[in-house]
């Protein structure tokens, strides 16, 4: 019996050691805390030639839809409904919503987090990453991509 009590003791610890790990894990991603990395991030998504993060300001895109369209060998039309806002890597669940700083939506949409180059974006705003999917409604679906990153950091 003694040995059953001990095992049990050992079980319960590492459990719990396992379920702290987790829930420190899942604190709010950095760039939603720290305006330096979000603007650096940010910034580094609109010049990488790969993502092109935009438009700029969602009122006066100037070309971006045109120049975003021949990227993807569609119509501008086309690919003003390819936005962050549903995009697969666009977390507005209720956990993110809670780390955002303050009122987070205006007229033309939301601020969400993006999982894919780690920053806070816009959903009316797009870029050449974009993947269909999204966005991410569910605690669980967010906590998912957050180990998916940290593992990828670790690595």
């Amino acid at each position: 019996m003694k040995l059953l009590i001990e095992n049990w003791r050992q079980y319960l610890s590492e459990e719990v050691k396992l379920t702290i790990s987790k829930i420190t894990d899942l604190v709010c991603p950095e760039a939603t805390q720290d305006l330096e990395l979000n603007t650096k991030n940010r910034d580094s998504a609109i010049k990488a030639e790969h993502i092109q993060y935009g438009p700029l300001n969602v009122d006066e895109p100037a070309d971006y839809w045109v120049k975003i369209a021949e990227y993807w060998n569609t119509t501008p039309e086309a690919a003003t409904k390819s936005v962050c806002g549903n995009c697969v890597a666009f977390d507005i669940s209720p956990r993110m919503k809670e780390c955002m700083p303050g009122e987070t939506s205006d007229e033309d949409g939301m601020l969400g987090y993006c999982w894919m180059h780690h920053f806070k974006c816009h959903s009316a705003r797009s870029c050449r990453t974009w993947a269909k999917g999204g966005p991410i409604e569910a605690d669980s679906v967010s906590a998912d991509w957050q180990e998916r990153s940290n593992t990828e950091k670790e690595e």
